[in-house]
């Protein structure tokens, strides 16, 4: 049997261990081997004798197994049902015993004290399991010290033999340890850097959040900073310049965090960099910081020769952990990094949440207007538009209401900005068109005599973004409105300079017998030369110039000239005069007095239902 150990390939041997290394303990040993090397015992692989094993043992020389225990490069003792080591073997003494001590140094010594398993409850109570039978193994990994001192890193692994007692191997892993220290440092740190990245920041944000929160009154802040202008530095002198920079602001942000506290600075990505202040006192502190940071990097870089300045945005967030995640106080940093740069840049800004507040609901009625059309939550009211001449109803004009059902009736201002943004304004301007027509052609049929001009509000994406005039025309064919009972209303910002697609489009509609009014004249570029160029009908004049109407003791001499010019020009271009605004009998009477031929304002009505507008049409709104 020895023999063949050195002689062929083994994978495994099971065999029985008597009394061969001075135990009385039967056990079973797993030997593995190759051609010409010497057998080593795993040791770790000890489990119960059966009656099986016993019966197909072949009779074995049991000093070759001594030699195999003794000599294994793995360091291995027999240890008794009471703890206490029995035997152990050469490389167990290297490790334990003092130099040069003898092969009986280690006997009697207390296993769990020689491998610190008495250090946690849980790993003492699963060693006496072991010891007593009743747990298949016990692995785990220590930090020991050896007889000379030096720590050592070890896997200790305990398993159970047939007769009681257990085989305890203990193996190092330091190496392994090293290594996979250095792996991680590498997967945990920026290269560019040395910096730990996004990876190890949200580890130490995660785990001083758990630690705050435990601590019940803990705070924490975070300081997010991006670089401005650091693109155009690394698009024109290269990344290797854009690296070289992103290096020296690390080692700043590194000094300054240093200096107020030692706190974590992080490269989270691109130019995007962290500071974490664990134990935060309060805002204050986390401005201070902020403000030190932004001083920091105003010093111009000096990089290969050339001096290069960069500023930085920064938001900053202060609050109790308890409550928060570190996704959630990162999504706040984010968003106040985005107001920092909205508000000018080269700034920090604390996080309010009354602004988060108001953003989020800007975003969540931004992303619910389009499903807002189609589950049908628009309505339209209508403010009529009275001749100043007869104060009969000549026209209205459709304002648009979203009927929220969490937020209540709200009014235009609140969405049809976000509207133009996210492009919904198209899909929700031909909704009101269509509607709005609708409504003007059923007036028509039931009150023929008294024809009602219907107003409709279009911003200019709707003439970008859609193909406006063929929207008009099927909606007025599909309604059977005839083209002189719809106005289009544009803001003289949008129609100023009006060239290419947007005139097309405007001349096609006026062909067409769509009247186009001028919406808040007077407020944009005021540039009276392109009335001549445009397709327009009408003016309407902001309501700023009707507040300047005030009653006759206090008049304003300079807003009543102006009117009353743009009044007299529009007469001579042959465009019809709207005025916006109109809240009194004295104003009503002054616009009348100067031929402003038409009034709209809640002197004569607010935006009512269409049902409201018909009893108000055919009889004067007022005397």
């Amino acid at each position: 049997m020895a023999g063949s150990l050195y002689d062929r390939h083994i994978s495994s041997v099971v065999t029985v261990l008597p009394q061969a290394v001075g135990c009385p303990y039967g056990w079973e040993l797993a030997v593995s081997g190759s051609l010409g090397r010497p057998v080593c015992a795993t040791g770790a692989t000890a489990a119960l004798i059966t009656e099986r094993h016993l019966a197909a043992a072949a009779p074995v020389d049991a000093e070759d197994f001594r030699t195999a225990f003794v000599s294994a490069h793995l360091a291995m003792a027999i240890v008794g049902s009471d703890g206490l080591v029995r035997a152990a073997n050469e490389r167990l003494l290297a490790l334990f015993a003092p130099a040069g001590a003898g092969a009986g140094a280690l006997t009697g010594a207390s296993a769990a004290d020689l491998c610190a398993l008495r250090e946690e409850p849980w790993m003492w109570s699963s060693f006496v399991e072991v010891l007593q039978g009743r747990r298949a193994e016990l692995l785990v990994s220590r930090r020991l010290k050896a007889a000379d001192g030096t720590p050592l890193w070890a896997e200790v692994t305990i398993t159970p033999l047939a007769a009681g007692g257990a085989l305890l191997s203990v193996a190092d892993v330091g190496e392994d340890r090293e290594l996979r220290a250095r792996l991680r440092h590498l997967q945990m740190h920026d290269a560019v850097t040395r910096l730990p990245n996004r990876a190890l920041f949200f580890e130490r944000l995660s785990g001083a959040l758990e630690q705050a929160r435990e601590a019940g009154t803990g705070r924490i802040g975070l300081v997010y900073l991006d670089l401005d202008g650091f693109k155009a530095i690394n698009d024109t002198l290269g990344h290797r310049t854009g690296d070289r920079l992103l290096a020296a602001v690390g080692r700043r942000l590194t000094d300054c965090a240093a200096a107020h506290g030692g706190h974590l600075v992080a490269r989270l990505g691109g130019d995007e960099f962290a500071l974490l202040v664990t134990g935060s006192t309060g805002t204050e502190q986390a401005g201070e910081l902020a403000t030190a940071v932004l001083n920091a990097l105003q010093e111009p870089f000096d990089l290969a020769g050339q001096r290069h300045s960069v500023s930085a945005s920064i938001g900053v967030v202060e609050r109790a952990a308890r409550g928060t995640t570190a996704t959630a106080l990162m999504q706040a940093a984010d968003t106040t990094l985005y107001w920092a740069k909205a508000d000018g840049k080269a700034r920090w800004t604390l996080f309010d949440p009354e602004r988060n507040a108001h953003r989020m609901t800007r975003q969540a009625l931004s992303s619910g207007l389009r499903p807002a059309v189609e589950r049908g939550e628009f309505q339209l009211a209508y403010q009529p538009l009275v001749g100043l001449g007869d104060g009969a109803v000549r026209g209205v004009e459709a304002l648009v209401r979203w009927r929220h059902p969490r937020l209540g009736l709200l009014t235009p201002n609140r969405f049809i900005g976000l509207a133009e943004e996210n492009g919904a304004i198209v899909q929700l301007g031909r909704w009101v068109l269509r509607t709005a027509c609708r409504q003007a052609r059923a007036w028509q049929l039931t009150r023929p005599e008294t024809p009602v001009l219907m107003s409709v509000n279009v911003a200019v994406r709707q003439v970008w973004d859609s193909d406006l005039v063929a929207d008009v025309a099927e909606i007025l064919a599909e309604t059977e409105l005839p083209p002189g009972l719809l106005q289009l209303e544009l803001t003289e910002s949008a129609v100023m300079g009006s060239a290419g697609r947007p005139l097309q489009a405007l001349q096609a509609l006026h062909e067409m017998g769509v009247g186009i009014a001028i919406d808040d004249f007077g407020t944009g570029y005021s540039n009276l030369a392109y009335l001549s160029r445009l397709p327009v009908t009408t003016l309407k004049l902001d309501g700023s110039f009707v507040r300047g109407f005030r009653d006759a003791e206090h008049p304003n001499p300079a807003d009543e000239t102006i009117v009353e010019a743009l009044v007299h020009l529009a007469h001579q271009l042959g465009l019809s005069v709207v005025a916006e605004g109109v809240e009194s009998e004295e104003q009503a009477q002054r616009l009348r007095a100067i031929g402003c031929d038409t009034a709209q304002g809640w002197f004569y009505s607010r935006a009512v239902s269409a049902e409201k507008v018909t009893e108000l049409l055919g009889a004067p709104v007022r005397p």
